[in-house]
């Protein structure tokens, strides 16, 4: 399903079935018993960036509770990151195919029928008021529901039964909520978050792909494409994925891939394979054999990654290929903010810079209106960051990495 089918499915079915559940609630009311939980629910049902986002939260739960086993709900097509950072065990990860209402249907009844064959203590529901997300926490049966809540904030109801309640802060990053999730399953407070939670001091974990694998996948991406053999390469990213108002103007993409060119770099359009049309309009613009095609090419997150290896530099909306980025080690990244904010999504790699305006509108994606924008499609907060600022940042970071690696 696309995210506007997505959207409809969860207000006008979720919204009635938060509503009955609420009541079975106030009828048959079970309360946590004090015992910290030996069996633990994550739903984590975003795109596969917040997953790299969420890892700090999961390293604090196996801290707070290492006789736990943590289990994850979460699609099916986001699962591959899950396994690639190795957060926990296959076996524990249930999985969703959103392809069609009908396999979402069938899916969701053979999930609620594992959680409660499970026997979860504790749900950490990390959804950002998604009814769906809230329902499956209360039928799992868990004594504890962790989850935002909005208190008498019209809109975006979604039951009364979380009884960890964390309010929603737009002011604080991502990972930081996240944290406060885990820190309010000992909580006693209304709401859960009136204390920091203690720093995370970890690192995001760095992939390391055997230098075998490495070298077949160079090998394999000059043999597609030779003109790039001998190039420093720089990769973009100009889709907008579900989201297409996140996108940078693919004009001021081809600018940037031009001038690239000219200075000697070569250039690689990545993206998924739906991507291939607009990532051949930077292709057909640039008209230089060392600028390819690359949307559709990498067949799965972990080919990607390997391919993040031979680059010097990643320019990407924001998405995921800007999140993946932390997990390798130290690609320079320029990510696009404007209907979201970095405050929120900035990726957790240390080599990253984000551009963002800031204007009176933005940002307009929010929790609050399920990421559904007032904007016109006339997205000033990305047109405004001309392509000239990007290439002197994208120069900058390309002549530090330069400087790091001759010091190396």
């Amino acid at each position: 399903m696309d995210i506007n089918h997505q959207r409809a499915v969860d207000r006008y079915i979720g919204v009635p079935i938060c509503w009955l559940l609420s009541g079975l609630n106030r009828v048959f009311k079970r309360e946590p018993d004090g015992i910290p939980p030996k069996s633990i629910l994550v739903i984590l049902l975003s795109e596969m960036g917040s997953l790299v986002l969420a890892q700090p939260m999961f390293m604090r739960l196996k801290q707070q509770y290492p006789e736990a086993a943590i289990h994850v709900l979460m699609f099916g097509k986001n699962r591959e990151v899950l396994d690639l950072m190795e957060l926990i065990p296959p076996e524990n990860v249930i999985t969703l195919n959103d392809s069609s209402f009908k396999t979402l249907l069938k899916d969701s009844v053979d999930a609620i029928i594992k959680m409660r064959d499970l026997k979860i203590d504790a749900v950490i529901d990390c959804e950002l008021f998604s009814r769906v997300s809230s329902i499956f926490s209360y039928l799992s049966g868990a004594a504890y529901r962790v989850g935002f809540y909005r208190h008498t904030q019209e809109g975006l109801y979604r039951g009364t039964f979380i009884n960890r309640r964390v309010a929603y802060n737009t002011y604080r990053h991502l990972t930081q909520q996240f944290l406060s999730l885990a820190a309010a399953l000992e909580s006693d407070s209304t709401p859960a978050n009136k204390l920091f939670p203690e720093p995370y001091l970890g690192k995001t974990p760095v992939l390391v792909f055997p230098d075998e694998e490495l070298l077949q996948v160079t090998k394999e991406l000059h043999n597609f494409y030779p003109p790039i053999k001998d190039k420093k390469l720089v990769l973009i990213y100009p889709s907008g994925g579900i989201l297409p108002i996140r996108a940078w103007p693919i004009q001021h993409y081809c600018q940037v891939a031009k001038a690239l060119l000219a200075e000697g770099y070569a250039v690689g359009v990545i993206g998924m394979k739906g991507d291939r049309e607009i990532s051949q309009q930077v292709v057909n613009f640039c008209k230089d054999p060392a600028c390819v095609n690359l949307a559709g090419y990498t067949k799965s997150v972990r080919h990607l990654l390997a391919v993040f290896h031979r680059a010097c530099l990643l320019i990407t909306n924001d998405g995921g290929p800007g999140q993946f980025a932390a997990l390798t080690p130290q690609l320079p990244t320029i990510i696009f903010f404007g209907p979201e904010t970095p405050t929120l999504y900035k990726s957790l790699g240390t080599n990253s810079y984000c551009f963002y305006r800031n204007l009176p509108c933005s940002p307009c994606l929010t929790a609050y209106n399920h990421r559904a924008s007032a904007c016109d499609g006339d997205n000033q907060c990305l047109k405004q960051i001309a392509p000239q600022q990007v290439l002197q940042k994208a120069h900058e970071m390309l002549a530090a990495q330069g400087a790091a690696s001759a010091a190396t």
